[in-house]
């Protein structure tokens, strides 16, 4: 990195980082992509069925854009769209595109669910999504296109589980401070559309699946609760995540009832690999965090920093615990050193907390580290790729080694606030905060640190 350097430019350059890697991770061009590799592959069985009728099932946050991007690719090359469906967090309406005829658009019907917590919505895109996959023929074609938060937004219950049941385990997991991969092999079970279900549904019909991942080691089987892939789990060890977790015995009555049927036998098991109800459905395309960490270590690269460091270790476990281990990182590297992280921690609430995310709770735990270090030329920004950090009206933030002193001394209890998971309040105070957005895509979390 060029001497002359000012520690300002730093926050800039972060994000420019933070903004390469949410275009690597645009819904568009991924199912673009994916689309491609499918109908190009040897023996392809997307191009073996051209002239079938061809669905569209786009379910999470960038459900809108992946469905509008596979329209087009269909029309295109002149492929006959039956219909479909979209459910997305917000407006989930398609736009106005002028590849695809209005008539081609007014197929689909466009739903908002509720999202992090399933709720009445989320209840009636689990419906709407049966009736469409009743009307799915043997010789179809359907393009399954999965994002953050479809487990949430079709979130309906499995028979025997109540609506209100299955959004109280939702909670308590939210709020147990579990590792994805963890949340979603439990509520997957209990989902009328998780572990592998919409397979079952939809058979014989070919299933496209292209997934944009928002999970650990981007698993299939753990995206959007799984719905086209097998669930390697069985009920009693669903239950010892439960137990380990502390959750066991604070189970809503319906949710305690069905997991111990399942575990008897007097319950259907959920489809386990080699099931026959997977053997339409293609392997899976899928683009997730890892695109993003190399695209914001590309950018770093051509600001000039040197070495960028990309860890290869998912980021989890409890956010204040990374903030500090990646702070004492990052005080100990060299100046013009870059360094990246991607993953998803997680927070465990207390009785008495304040407004935050896992990101501002990763951030203000590293500027504590990096005020006691006096790292100074130290940055740090660890922020959501869906632009969405917790409950807060933000997607992360950027802090550095005064970030600490100036919150205490502005009155945003910095202390006090680490304590209560009240970031947000403590960061606000030092103007630290990146502000939420609509980024359209979700490939988990990003923490880029440099030294200037």
């Amino acid at each position: 990195m060029p001497a002359d350097r000012a520690p300002r430019d730093a926050a800039a350059d972060l994000r420019a980082c933070y903004d390469a890697a949410v275009a690597a991770a645009d819904p568009a061009q991924v199912v673009r992509d994916g689309l491609r590799a499918h109908a190009d592959a040897p023996a392809s069985a997307l191009a073996a069925r051209r002239g079938r009728e061809h669905w569209v099932i786009a379910l999470g946050k960038a459900a809108p854009a992946m469905a509008g991007a596979a329209l087009a690719f269909l029309h295109a090359d002149g492929r006959r769209i039956a219909g479909g469906l979209v459910v997305a967090a917000h407006d989930s309406a398609l736009a106005e595109n002028p590849d695809v005829p209005t008539a081609e658009l007014e197929k689909i019907d466009a739903l908002v669910g509720d999202h992090p917590v399933p709720g009445a919505r989320s209840a009636d895109a689990a419906q709407r999504l049966g009736a469409l996959a009743a009307r799915v023929r043997g010789a179809d074609v359907v393009l399954l296109l999965l994002s953050g938060g479809t487990s949430s937004l079709v979130g309906a219950p499995v028979p025997g589980v109540r609506a209100e049941d299955l959004a109280a385990l939702n909670a308590l997991l939210l709020a147990a401070g579990l590792p994805i991969e963890r949340t979603n092999a439990v509520r997957k079970r209990f989902a009328r559309w998780g572990a592998g279900r919409l397979a079952a549904a939809l058979q014989p019909a070919l299933v496209v699946p292209i997934i944009l991942a928002d999970v650990p080691d981007e698993d299939p089987a753990m995206i959007g609760s799984g719905p086209v892939a097998p669930d390697p789990l069985e009920a009693h060890e669903v239950e010892s995540i439960l137990r380990d977790a502390g959750l066991a015995r604070r189970l809503p009555l319906s949710i305690g009832s069905v997991i111990g049927t399942m575990r008897s036998g007097a319950y259907p098991e959920t489809p386990k690999p080699g099931d026959g109800v997977f053997d339409l459905v293609a392997a899976p395309y899928v683009v997730g965090n890892t695109a993003a960490l190399e695209a914001a270590a590309a950018e770093a690269t051509r600001r000039g920093y040197a070495p960028v460091l990309l860890s290869r270790s998912v980021l989890r476990g409890d956010a204040t615990a990374a903030g500090r281990v990646i702070a004492h990182l990052v005080a100990r590297a060299i100046p013009g050193c870059c360094l990246i992280w991607g993953g998803e921690t997680t927070v465990r609430l207390p009785e008495d907390h304040g407004l935050g995310g896992r990101c501002q709770q990763l951030s203000l735990a590293a500027a504590q580290v990096l005020d006691d270090a006096r790292a100074n030329g130290s940055w740090l920004l660890a922020a959501g790729t869906d632009g969405q950090d917790g409950p807060s009206p933000a997607a992360g933030a950027i802090v550095n080694a005064f970030t600490w002193r100036r919150s205490a001394d502005r009155g945003g209890a910095p202390d006090r606030a680490l304590a209560r998971c009240d970031a947000y309040a403590a960061l606000d105070a030092d103007d630290a905060l990146l502000s939420a957005r609509h980024t359209g895509t979700n490939v988990m979390d990003l923490v880029v640190a440099v030294r200037v």
